[in-house]
């Protein structure tokens, strides 16, 4: 809502302030989600199936930058890192499985 109401005009990346490629990341979360390892699949089969842009986004795509929202909107993210964020998820499920 900020940006609608008071941003200028352009992009704001509403991301976290550790950027990290999905090679980073994916394991982490695949752990925290089902305890398996990502599977490693040759480019040329992900083409197929996601195209060039998948293939790009899996191997060469990085974070972005928050800058411009921080500064411009006064906005930080909830966590500051995305290692952060997914120990807060895991936690939040664990502790609603326990719950009666």
């Amino acid at each position: 809502m900020a940006a609608v109401e008071h941003g200028s005009r352009g992009v704001y990346n509403v991301v976290d302030d550790d950027p990290a490629p999905v090679a980073e990341w994916l394991p982490s979360l695949t752990q925290m989600l089902s305890g398996k390892e990502p599977r490693h699949l040759p480019k040329f089969i992900v083409r197929l199936v996601a195209g060039e842009a998948g293939v790009a986004m899996m191997t060469d795509a990085r974070g972005a930058s928050n800058a411009k929202a921080k500064h411009e909107l006064a906005w930080s993210p909830a966590y500051p890192s995305w290692r952060q964020g997914f120990a807060a998820v895991s936690e939040e499920s664990t502790d609603q499985r326990i719950s009666p």
